[in-house]
């Protein structure tokens, strides 16, 4: 569950969050001064959605790049039966 939040969800979210958190100061400033209270735009809220996506992907990429063994170097045994059970697949 927590590589799924670190790896997808903190990614995505991490740039929206932050937004959402400067326009509410902002907005909490501008009511407390009296000012005019500046509008969220869907035009930032997209952009940090495809700035979370870009930050999402290339992480993945960096995990995918970084992370496991080269090509050909991991060993793989195949489902077998024996001493009358089937023994599950997997790396070596």
């Amino acid at each position: 569950m927590s590589r799924i939040l670190l790896n997808y969800a903190l990614p995505l979210l991490l740039p929206l969050a932050i937004y959402m958190s400067y326009m509410w100061y902002r907005r909490s400033r501008a009511k407390s001064k009296g000012d005019e209270i500046p509008a969220i735009e869907r035009t930032h809220v997209y952009i940090s959605v495809v700035a979370g996506l870009v930050l999402m992907l290339g992480l993945l990429a960096w995990i995918a790049v970084t992370s496991g063994e080269a090509p050909g170097e991991g060993g793989y045994q195949s489902p077998r039966f024996e001493d009358g059970k089937i023994v599950p697949p997997s790396f070596k």
